[in-house]
């Protein structure tokens, strides 16, 4: 048992992307803004290398490739053969997915809407605008009303200007529909959890997001007043979540089929990671400096967002433990049934943001604000719950 407890006492992120996500993060934000003011065409120019459809731009082809290399490393991780194991775990699995699916992203939308709509809505400026693309498919003429935004012309191309405190709410929204399936594994790992339940319950949630992902999307933002972009919904699932998922799943097989699954593990994925994090990195350097102005004349912009993101991140936590002791789970399997609900997929979130409202959007912001929040928090509740195993030891005797 001294054994067991020693071995679990070495559990620690061994990445230094992982360990200081925040700090490159916040570097970031630095060389976004500098680069935006540097450089004010050059993010601009990237985003339009993107394919249209009715003269709308639809996919920016970059950040399309760079979201692709944040996605396929964790797409390709996952053994989809364990999900047959689902049925043997039971209560920890259905748990995170009615948390993730039936309590979250409504909870997310009523914190969102009181912190950014009512709360912050003063300090970020109730006259404070934001353009974001018109979802492709409408044909709407200058001046015509969608939701609570208005068709204008900005440099040749329609957009939909909606007040800033909404664009904001839509990130926030796009986070809580994406339940965590990468840094989780982290977190699980960290906290001494059941590492093969946690890899049941990422596959599982992979794959309910191909179906949830755009219904919840399209009826929380239809209810907030919100563009409702079915199309570019569905597309982005595609391109965000399908497609990375199903050459994950196809590529995995036929590499440990030839190499064998040590190699796969040693060499392959050793190499991916570097690119992943390149992408990553300059995905948010991208997204920084198109809201460099936003941020140097509002500091306090990123935490009007964080506030409410982190509110919902604990609420989520203690819903999700609260209730893993109550069905008297296992502590090796509520911990990750907890972290799984209260972590986001923030590469999703972000490249759904970036599809469907644009890289220069305050969506997009917000998506990114989660990921800034995302390590110092999540470590906060690991160590929560290393500190409260005691509970569940207790209720086992």
């Amino acid at each position: 048992m001294t054994s067991q407890n020693g071995a679990a006492h070495e559990r620690r992120m061994s990445s230094i992307f992982e360990r200081y996500l925040t700090v490159w993060v916040g570097l970031c934000i630095v060389a976004g803004i500098a680069l935006g003011r540097m450089a004010p065409g050059l993010a601009r120019s990237l985003d339009s290398m993107s394919i249209s459809v009715n003269g709308a731009p639809v996919v920016s082809i970059p950040i399309a490739v760079c979201l692709f290399f944040m996605m396929y490393p964790i797409m390709v991780k996952i053994d989809f053969g364990s999900v047959i194991k689902a049925g043997k775990s039971g209560k920890p699995v259905f748990l995170t997915l009615f948390l993730n699916w039936g309590v979250k992203p409504f909870t997310m939308y009523a914190i969102a809407l009181l912190f950014l709509g009512f709360l912050f809505k003063s300090f970020i400026g109730p006259e404070a605008i934001d353009l974001v693309k018109v979802p492709f498919g409408l044909n709407l003429p200058v001046g015509a009303e969608h939701g609570a935004g208005v068709v204008v012309m900005d440099e040749g191309v329609k957009m939909l200007q909606v007040p800033l405190w909404r664009s904001y709410f839509a990130g926030c929204i796009l986070l809580g529909i994406a339940p965590c399936t990468a840094m989780v594994l982290v977190w699980g790992y960290l906290a001494r959890g059941n590492d093969g339940l946690t890899l049941v319950m990422v596959a599982i949630n992979s794959l309910a997001m191909l179906i949830l992902y755009g219904i919840l999307g399209g009826f929380l933002l239809g209810v907030g007043r919100l563009p409702i972009p079915w199309q570019a919904l569905l597309l982005s699932v595609s391109i965000y979540v399908a497609l990375p998922l199903v050459t994950g799943y196809f590529s995995r097989k036929m590499i440990i089929d030839a190499k064998g699954e040590q190699w796969f593990k040693e060499k392959f994925l050793g190499v991916l990671t570097p690119v992943t994090i390149t992408a990553l990195l300059l995905t948010l350097v991208l997204l920084f400096s198109f809201k460099g102005e936003v941020i140097t004349s509002n500091p306090l912009t990123i935490v009007w967002i964080a506030v409410p993101l982190f509110i919902q991140t604990i609420l989520i936590f203690a819903i999700g433990y609260g209730a893993a002791r109550l069905l008297k789970l296992s502590y090796a399997d509520a911990a990750p049934a907890a972290m799984i609900g209260a972590s986001n997929h923030f590469e999703v979130a972000i490249a759904t943001a970036v599809m469907l409202f644009g890289l220069s959007s305050g969506a997009a912001l917000a998506t990114v604000v989660g990921v800034l929040i995302e390590v110092p928090v999540m470590l906060m509740l690991v160590g929560f719950c290393k500190r409260t195993q005691v509970w569940f030891d207790l209720r086992s005797r």
